[in-house]
């Protein structure tokens, strides 16, 4: 009888842990948040992006290399069949259309899946490099591609691929020199259904990876999702996007590549991709205000979609700005915006690309 009492009181307590993890990851994901309309004016879909365009890096000389077609474990995908592909949009066009780029001859693209990318200017020649995470489909494994950007023909040489173990499962990345990178990467997990228990019971498993051809290490850890990437205009700082925490790392860059924390800004949203700003130092975020809606998705409650820009991020009293909301009846999955010249480009996981004017 005895035994009976103990089992029944383990077993209370057990559902009573599961019961407080269940409202506590509800909680982080925002799952009863209401969302109302902060549309900008003269919007306009991008033709020929219908299935994403999670991320997208732009070049000082206005173009935009976009990321399409991801497909991850639990994430909504309306061509699950369709490789993926980087695409270029000109924004000093006065028509915007995006046209996909080639990529050389060998490269396998049928198992294309491109997630983060970065870009990066060797200016001693002006050669672009453009570094993409690449969860081989369909088995999700990680690694890098090093391309070189050709923008006279729209093409993509494949350099190398970069695999190593600390880049597990990557989520961003920011590129700093022709083949140096830091990244957001999951810790232990690359098993769907243990990445999603990871998460629901609160550890923190992200680490970011600093990677060069001589030297990977660990640069910071104990994230509880790291998500979106990338580096202040000085090239002193690092941003991390930690999406179930809903706050937007700063790490300082010491001498030895690691990063040490400087503050956190709560941004009240899931923050994905951060976009900096090089003459302002403002960062754009495209963010997830209904977690809840973004997993378990339904066509007739879709998700929404919120971008942010945080100004003055090193002061004392950074400000978090609204700047576009929608419900999900234009956008849906919001991961990223950039802007460029009285514009934001606005990109989605899984469902169409936005462009428009600012205020």
């Amino acid at each position: 009888m005895g035994r009976v009492i103990v089992l029944v009181a383990f077993l209370g307590i057990l559902l009573a842990l599961f019961a407080e993890r269940f409202i506590t990851f509800r909680s982080r994901i925002l799952a009863t948040r209401e969302l109302k309309q902060n549309h900008l004016p003269n919007c306009q879909y991008l033709k020929g992006i219908a299935y994403g365009s999670e991320d997208i890096a732009i070049l000082p000389n206005g173009l935009a290399l976009i990321s399409s077609g991801l497909k991850y474990p639990l994430t909504q995908n309306f061509a699950p069949d369709v490789p993926g592909k980087i695409l270029v949009l000109d924004l000093e066009e006065d028509v915007l259309k995006p046209v996909e780029l080639r990529i050389s001859h060998g490269f396998d693209l049928q198992s294309f899946n491109p997630h983060g990318i970065s870009a990066y200017i060797d200016h001693t020649d002006d050669t672009v490099y453009l570094f993409v995470v690449n969860h081989l489909h369909p088995h999700f494994t990680s690694q890098i591609e090093l391309f070189k950007f050709l923008d006279e023909d729209n093409t993509l040489i494949h350099l190398k691929t970069i695999k190593h173990e600390l880049l597990l499962n990557v989520n961003d990345i920011v590129a700093i020199g022709p083949e140096t990178f830091y990244a957001s990467s999951d810790h232990y997990f690359t098993d769907t259904i243990l990445r999603i228990f990871e998460k629901f019971v609160g550890l923190a498993w992200c680490n970011i990876i600093y990677y060069s051809p001589g030297e990977v290490i660990s640069a910071a850890a104990d994230f509880g999702f790291a998500n979106g990437i990338n580096i202040s205009p000085d090239g002193r700082y690092i941003y991390v996007a930690d999406l179930l925490d809903s706050i937007v790392h700063v790490l300082e860059i010491q001498d030895n590549k690691t990063l040490t924390r400087v503050k956190v800004i709560n941004v009240g949203s899931l923050p994905d991709n951060i976009h900096v700003d090089h003459e302002t130092g403002d960062l754009w975020i495209g963010c997830h205000p209904n977690g809840w809606k973004f997993s378990f998705y339904n066509k007739d409650d879709p998700p929404g979609s919120e971008i942010l820009r945080i100004k003055n991020i090193h002061s004392e009293k950074p400000v978090v700005i609204q700047e576009y909301a929608d419900n999900g009846s234009v956008l849906q999955g919001s991961s990223v915006a950039v802007n460029y010249d009285g514009k934001v480009l606005i990109g989605t996981v899984f469902h169409k690309a936005l462009c428009c004017d600012l205020h």
